[in-house]
């Protein structure tokens, strides 16, 4: 799905409370269409909101809930080939999953053709479709509607397919497809709201649930952010501090700012000129840029391809190794003499067309040391989210700000170029230490292609051990024990090369832990870049949850909270929710969370895509309205109407706080969260029931 770093982190939850309600947004439309032979195709086309998906019927088993059509009718029908779809198809890697899935987005259309057994006699056929719909951030219960539409064949060979028509859609009858008479054919949408679940099922409704007038209002406060482009920035930026340490960059520092500063007899004239000089390098980084939002609108989804890539993803670690034996100093990666050349000669043409080509000199001379960084840039956001060219817009933005910085405020106060340090082979060593990090960002593209490909040979354990060799490496090298083409035979180990090797002894010590089984997930800063904690030579299938043992019925755990005089945490959850994985993972394992989990609350997940089917007395179907009809068969159907009934919502995961007593305690939560928030929504409604009970 995309490249996830250990920015997944800074991610935030979508807040919902008092303002809560149920989502809906998928809309169907059902129709069936005469075909000849006496054959008909039925049509459920789902209109899907921007940023929400819904999964294909072919997904791995174990990871989203499948949209499943089926056609039945009492009169009789026979199926002709397999259920078909059609629409804009995504196809990504799940990193929660550990699987590839298939999912849609705006709009699809999942036919199934069919014949009548007896093509004398009126039918009604009936359409059932279950499916999940999901955003970044959360999934919805898995629901599964009904349509009918009633089919009467005429001795003229024409066919009449009728349905009890709404208001809205007798007042658009061109919107209906023209292979069926428009004058008996309708469509259908699904119900918006959850008005029409009045006829609750008997039990499900708690009335002491009030969620909207919760006990206290702590801990609700949220922030709400789509997109990281601030971080990207920030990223660009330090890795543009970097470059200009290295040997390509470094030198020219004194001698452009000199050149402005010193070569005007007018040195207002000279000043302004560097700060030219310094913002058309900012616009030359920015302009790189360009192509990819010309390649994103012409192929939305040419990224999505990128990211989960296998052969790409292969070749993305082949660049990186090359990269790295560039920065160690076997080769120098620079682009054609011939372009530096034409570039120089124009700085020839003076006034302000002369500085933007100085600018450009620049930028295309240091590329040897230059280039790796940005394409670990380029790497990182292209397989990083869905909005790839803004992410690099502001990487490379950031990029440029900060030699933009630099070469500014050395032209307003050059003097400050004294203090700067002398170059020497500190600046190889910068550029080696690149190198041996750009070998471990390598390793997380072949990991990619290895989870992609469903080979799983880079096990977690492996990954980490090459991360350690990898690490052992640099410690040795900035130890003065291994040396590379361009240092010096005898090189001086200055203190700051021994700290960053200290550093580097407590980061092998650090991931060491990985290698070993462990109570709780490890190297959670590393959540992301490493394998799922499944890939794993370690992974054994086990009860429970971290350990935990939570009750799957709420009515079993509120009564264990009122033996125990505990809150109760209600967590809606799903088999197939990333979101969910993602928060077990990443948030509740962590220390200072897991605790809380386990001493001070009863847990209860209810899983709203739980297929196990209920007991035949409490199995039922809810008129939706419009034509629909709402079955509630299994275990999930009734946790997730349970759900909707008492909450007013039907997203995942969904956490909510409740007394023994059966009342809400504090705002409920939804989605992915950063740890800081959930933690502020545990303990705000723990300490408040601690203090009233």
């Amino acid at each position: 799905m995309k490249f996830k770093n250990w920015l997944l982190l800074l991610l935030v939850f979508l807040f919902q409370g008092i303002s809560a309600q149920i989502k809906d947004p998928v809309k169907f439309k059902y129709n069936i269409n005469s075909l000849p032979n006496g054959v008909y195709e039925a049509v459920l086309t789902a209109t899907i909101e921007k940023n929400w998906h819904i999964y294909s019927q072919d997904l791995p088993p174990d990871s989203g809930i499948p949209t499943e059509m089926k056609l039945s009718s009492k009169e009789g029908i026979q199926l002709v080939g397999k259920v078909t779809e059609v629409g804009k198809k995504h196809d990504e890697f799940s990193e929660a999953f550990g699987v590839q899935i298939v999912y849609y987005s705006d709009l699809v259309l999942f036919k199934q053709k069919f014949k009548l057994k007896d093509n004398t006699k009126p039918a009604t056929v009936t359409a059932e479709i279950t499916y999940q719909t999901c955003n970044d951030r959360v999934c919805l219960a898995p629901n599964t509607l009904e349509f009918d539409q009633n089919i009467t064949p005429t001795s003229t060979g024409t066919t009449s397919i009728t349905q009890t028509e709404t208001p809205e859609e007798a007042a658009n009858p061109a919107e209906i497809p023209a292979t069926v008479d428009s004058a008996a054919r309708t469509t259908s949408e699904s119900a918006t709201t959850v008005s029409p679940i009045k006829t609750e099922q008997k039990g499900l409704k708690v009335e002491s649930i009030d969620f909207k007038n919760p006990q206290t209002d702590c801990g609700i406060e949220a922030e709400q952010n789509n997109e990281n482009f601030w971080t990207y920035l920030l990223l660009g930026f330090f890795g543009g501090l970097i470059a200009l340490l290295t040997p390509c960059v470094f030198p020219m520092i004194p001698l452009t700012v000199s050149f402005f500063t010193k070569g005007s007899k007018d040195k207002a004239k000279g000043k302004r000129d560097a700060f030219i000089y310094g913002f058309f390098i900012l616009l030359i980084f920015v302009l790189l840029s360009v192509p990819f939002h010309i390649i994103d609108g012409i192929a939305g989804n040419i990224f999505n391809e990128i990211s989960t890539s296998v052969w790409l993803n292969v070749t993305f670690f082949l660049i990186f190794i090359f990269f790295a034996g560039s920065f160690f100093g076997y080769y120098d990666i620079t682009l054609p003499s011939s372009i530096a050349n034409k570039s120089s000669k124009a700085e020839d043409a003076g006034g302000l067309i002369g500085i933007f080509f100085m600018a450009l000199t620049l930028v295309i001379v240091s590329f040897s040391c230059t280039g790796p960084i940005l394409g670990s840039l380029l790497g990182s956001a292209v397989t990083g989210s869905a909005n790839v060219p803004m992410l690099l817009t502001f990487a490379l933005a950031g990029f440029g700000l900060s030699w933009a910085i630099v070469f500014g405020l050395l032209a307003l106060f050059p003097q400050a170029l004294q203090s700067l340090p002398k170059s020497g082979g500190w600046m190889n060593t910068v550029k080696v230490v690149l190198g041996f990090i750009e070998l471990g960002l390598a390793l997380k593209f072949l990991s990619k292609a290895d989870l992609v490909s469903k080979t799983f040979l880079l096990k977690r354990e492996l990954f980490i051990a090459l991360w350690i060799l990898i690490a052992i490496g640099l410690v040795l090298y900035l130890f003065g024990k291994i040396r590379f083409p361009h240092d010096d035979k005898k090189p001086k180990i200055s203190l700051t090369r021994k700290i960053f090797g200290i550093l580097g002894i407590g980061f092998i010590i650090y991931l060491i832990q990985g290698l070993f089984p462990a109570e709780r997930p490890t190297l959670q800063h590393l959540s992301g870049i490493l394998p799922p904690i499944n890939v794993s030579y370690l992974h054994k299938e086990e009860d429970g949850i971290l350990g935990m043992h939570p009750s799957h019925d709420y009515f079993e755990a509120i009564e264990i909270a009122k033996k125990e005089n505990k809150p109760l945490l209600i967590d809606f959850t799903g088999y197939g929710c990333e979101n969910c994985r993602k928060m077990e993972e990443f948030v509740w394992s962590e220390p200072d969370i897991l605790p809380i989990l386990q001493n001070d609350v009863v847990l209860a997940s209810l899983y709203v895509d739980d297929k196990e089917l209920l007991p035949e007395n409490e199995q039922t179907s809810i008129d939706m309205g419009n034509g629909q009809k709402k079955k509630i068969r299994t275990i999930g159907d009734k946790w997730s109407l349970f759900q909707q009934i008492n909450f007013n919502n039907n997203s995942q995961p969904h956490y909510v706080l409740v007394s023994p007593e059966g009342k809400v305690i504090n705002t409920p939560v939804s989605g992915y969260m950063p740890k800081e928030d959930f933690k502020n929504f545990l303990t705000c409604g723990i300490e408040f029931f601690k203090k009233n009970k």
